[in-house]
């Protein structure tokens, strides 16, 4: 995950230097999912017919070669596209075939805990990636940033096919199918339950929320910057979003928990009209006291990430066993087109109210990402099943 979250560090100053729009800027930050929504079901099937750590090493080279091109080939607007979708591509082709590594060689109780661990990595990689991109950049510059962050995926890809011993579970073997990859039907019957409909809807609004949010966050943080005569934030701003998205991992753990004890209803409408109305509270506190800000900053991350686990577990809850792979499988394509969405939503929301120097912007393109989040109580309420 090391080069996820490299662009977003660096976007202030990319998009100045190659002189791009806010909406441009997002969209290839949205590129990234693009290339992983267009991939993820290719890689993901693969994994039946063949050994899942060949599916991860092509991944692994594949997201170092993005990053890589990125810091050496990009010139503007069109050669980083191409890249962050490279990038995507091979983050596809590592973290649904990872789990099934994963998920092939352990059974039984300690099945969930070890899949609850993996998955957390995701938010701890994005976590290091703003990191190490915040550490190398001042030194080396952005390009350097990219380079050294490819090496990531690649030591990933060299671990898994080095260390990790052969599966004993058989490969299916079955031909290439369109229709293996892209289960219409099924996807049909899915969505025919209210339930599992609902839970796919919430996804995707969450995660335009929540990686658009994170797409723009430095930038956000860099602006806030520009807004205080006196003294700023005391820390490289890249490390400030690392330790945010750290400390945020554990919401949807103890989000889910409450959600056991109120409803899982009850609690998405909660957290998703928390985290649309502080989000917009963020723009507003932008020219507040640094301290201030990173703490509306850190509870809007928090609240962003308090549904997740609920939303999943109650997809899955909701799906007939028969139908569970498919409803999977459509809620995190469904899932990742709003990731892809968020970043591009924020810039055309940005560009649209005055552009990145105006405050109002600001608060426009958190109340963009956030809509969703707000308006999703008020649609179950009014869509609410007879008892």
């Amino acid at each position: 995950m090391l080069g996820s979250q490299t662009y977003a560090a660096l976007l202030p100053e990319l998009r100045d230097e190659w002189a791009i729009s806010n909406a441009q800027a997002g969209v290839v930050g949205g590129m990234f999912f693009a290339g992983y929504i267009a991939t993820v079901s290719y890689w993901t099937a693969l994994t039946d017919r063949v050994d899942a750590r060949k599916v991860y090493f092509a991944g692994g080279l594949l997201a170092a070669a993005g990053g890589v091109g990125f810091g050496w080939g990009v010139s503007g607007f069109a050669t980083a596209i191409l890249f962050q979708a490279m990038l995507g591509v091979g983050i596809a082709a590592t973290y649904m075939p990872g789990l099934r590594i994963l998920s092939d060689r352990i059974s039984g109780p300690a099945q969930s805990r070890n899949i609850a661990f993996y998955t957390s990595f995701f938010g701890i990689g994005t976590a290091l990636s703003l990191a190490i991109a915040g550490a190398v950049a001042p030194l080396g510059g952005w390009r350097a940033a990219f380079v050294v962050s490819a090496a990531g995926p690649l030591v990933a890809g060299f671990m898994v096919i080095g260390f990790v011993p052969k599966s004993n579970v058989p490969l299916v073997g079955k031909a290439f199918s369109w229709r293996t990859l892209f289960p219409i039907a099924a996807w049909r019957k899915v969505l025919a339950i209210r339930a599992a409909a609902g839970y796919t809807a919430g996804y995707f609004v969450h995660c335009l929320e929540l990686f658009g949010s994170r797409a723009w966050m430095v930038a956000f943080l860099a602006f806030s910057t520009g807004l205080h005569a006196g003294g700023s934030f005391p820390w490289q701003l890249p490390a400030i979003a690392a330790v945010v998205n750290l400390v945020s991992v554990p919401a949807s753990i103890v989000g889910n928990e409450i959600a056991l004890r109120m409803g899982r209803r009850r609690w998405i409408m909660i957290a998703m009209a928390g985290s649309g109305a502080s989000g917009i509270l963020l723009g507003f506190s932008a020219p507040w006291f640094w301290a201030v800000v990173l703490l509306v900053l850190i509870v809007y991350s928090m609240l962003v990430m308090a549904e997740s686990a609920t939303l999943t577990a109650g997809l899955v809850a909701a799906a007939p066993a028969e139908l569970r792979g498919a409803a999977m499988g459509l809620y995190s394509l469904v899932g990742f087109a709003g990731g892809m969405l968020g970043p591009m939503v924020y810039g055309v929301a940005l560009d649209a109210a005055g552009g990145a120097g105006s405050h109002g912007a600001w608060i426009a393109g958190y109340a963009a990402i956030g809509m969703g989040c707000l308006v999703a109580p008020l649609v179950v309420r009014m869509n609410k099943p007879p008892q």
